[in-house]
């Protein structure tokens, strides 16, 4: 996957001096560049994935918004407007905004903000594009400033990356960090330790398709250690996902993780070096950029959440930090292939507490859920609650107890059933920028032809 910001393109009937004719604009790039991957995921075996992102202060953000309206135009790219702070204060006291051409700096048009965040709202409950990221958070977290500023992100939002950098990420299956029915931070402590040492070898046996890449790789030498299995952790634990709990279990988890990698990051400075980059780096003290974490790293980003969705599936974990799709459900994964799946951790619950029987998973089997399982007591129901069951504001503190410790950003679908509305959706933009979230996905549920669950 690849992640193009369009931002310095001159927008659309710009004029070419130097040719007499006028640009064609960031769309009509992103319409080659959706060809060439379309072309070359037919000689393999993986579907090919772009990031598209575009700045909100660009004169062709409009078009931009609208691009994706049906399913059949750009389907190699995921979009994401890149919101500024200013945009925000702009939506929030209905401002005028300029929108400024890149070529020149010069102002193109001065527009109504919320004009734009409805249009952005609208096209998002239509079809789940554009997301949104806060383009501003992120880089007041960028390790390496006096590199230049982040612009883009991978196609699933976790990992904001300079241009040529690349992504490197591994996941810890919380499933298995589970014991006694308490998390095992003894095996957590030793599987981080190795995982990060592995992603720092990656870096260095990698073979790279381009000098730029390996250089600002090397330099910066960013990998991203993340989880999957949350859900699986929180139903072994018997906390439901929309409680304090669980966002306690959040926080604590990524808290220990990122604590854990960079000790293993110093420990590997201390032997390798530190990553070239580190000087004027965050990590710096002698910096101006200094950011008050005063240690040699081996790496200038050692944190990533990503949506594990192919390999959760291998793991047989959940994907990412996401709750329950459903409890019974059909994937489609590669090639059409469909996998059917009941619960196994509902299944042993059930067994635990003496509420398996033919007649249990039969229902569960035909409703998905057990909202309406009047038969099993409330407690079981509200730890085994499914996405569409779960309000938005949980979704989103779930999301931003894992970004409070991570380095880079947080992989997360905010999930809607088919009845929400469009203030629903702004309201959840709206909530993502005010929690210091660095970015926002939303669906809603039945909103595209094709979709990945199907419960």
């Amino acid at each position: 996957g690849t992640g193009f910001s369009f931002s310095r393109l001159r927008p659309k009937n710009d004029c070419v001096k130097t040719t007499k004719g006028v640009a064609s604009g960031p769309i009509s790039f992103m319409r080659v560049y959706n060809a060439s991957t379309e072309e070359i995921k037919q000689g393999g075996t993986r579907r090919g994935a772009n990031m598209g992102i575009l700045r909100v202060d660009h004169p062709d953000i409009v078009d931009f918004i609208k691009c994706k309206k049906d399913d059949n135009t750009l389907t190699n790219f995921n979009i994401s407007v890149a919101v500024t702070d200013k945009f925000m204060e702009a939506v929030k006291n209905d401002g005028e905004f300029e929108l400024v051409n890149p070529h020149d700096g010069a102002v193109a048009k001065s527009v109504k903000a919320r004009e734009i965040w409805t249009l952005l709202v609208e096209n998002a409950w239509r079809n789940g594009d554009p997301g949104i990221i806060f383009i501003d958070r992120i880089n007041e977290f960028n390790p390496t400033p006096q590199l230049g500023r982040i612009e883009s992100t991978n196609p699933c939002g976790e990992q904001p990356l300079l241009p040529y950098e690349s992504c490197n990420l591994g996941s810890i299956n919380l499933s298995r960090m589970v014991k006694n029915r308490k998390v095992n931070y003894d095996r957590m402590t030793k599987v981080i330790a190795a995982a990060t040492h592995f992603l720092d070898n990656i870096i260095d046996m990698n073979r790279y398709p381009s000098p730029q890449i390996e250089k600002l790789t090397k330099g910066n030498r960013k990998i991203g250690l993340g989880v999957m299995g949350f859900a699986d952790m929180l139903a072994q634990l018997e906390i439901p996902y929309d409680s304090e709990a669980a966002i306690d279990l959040a926080e604590n988890i990524m808290n220990f993780i990122q604590h854990e990698t960079r000790k293993s990051s110093n420990s590997l400075a201390k032997l390798r070096g530190a990553f070239p980059n580190f000087p004027g780096s965050i990590y710096d003290k002698d910096s101006p950029n200094f950011k008050g974490v005063d240690m040699k790293l081996r790496n200038a980003a050692s944190t990533t959440v990503a949506p594990t969705g192919t390999i959760s599936t291998i793991a047989g974990a959940w994907g990412g930090i996401e709750p329950y799709f459903a409890l019974y459900y059909e994937k489609s994964v590669m090639s059409g292939t469909i996998l059917k799946e009941l619960n196994p951790y509902l299944l042993s619950t059930l067994k635990r507490n003496g509420f398996y029987n033919d007649a249990i998973v039969e229902a569960i089997t035909r409703e998905g859920t057990l909202k309406d399982l009047n038969e099993l007591p409330e407690y079981i129901r509200h730890i085994f609650v499914t996405s569409h069951e779960i309000s938005h504001e949980w979704h989103l503190k779930i999301q931003a107890a894992f970004q409070k410790y991570c380095d880079n950003a947080v992989s997360k679908t905010i999930n809607f059933s088919n009845s929400a509305t469009i203030p629903d959706i702004a309201d959840a933009y709206l909530m993502a920028y005010n929690m210091n979230l660095k970015g926002l996905t939303v669906y809603r549920d039945g909103c595209k032809s094709v979709q990945v669950y199907q419960a």
